[in-house]
């Protein structure tokens, strides 16, 4: 139970962290990047990515139930 809660609230914090670096780096599109050049580089950044680890690890969380425990 406890290893759910603990990954959840670290899938969520990851989360967070990158959409905080998605967002500072919309910085770009109005020094001249265009919206594909912006994705293209974004998802070669691991600090960005961490939004997506992030997700994973909150629906693996969610998804993944033990035996004995109480559904509310």
């Amino acid at each position: 139970m406890f290893y759910r809660v603990f990954l959840f609230l670290l899938g969520f914090g990851l989360t967070t962290v990158g959409f905080v670096y998605i967002i500072c780096y919309l910085n770009l599109l109005s020094i001249g990047y265009n919206f594909f050049q912006y994705v293209n580089f974004i998802i070669r950044r691991f600090e960005c990515l961490l939004a997506l680890i992030g997700i994973i690890l909150m629906i693996l969380s969610v998804i993944v139930g033990g035996k004995n425990e109480l559904y509310l």
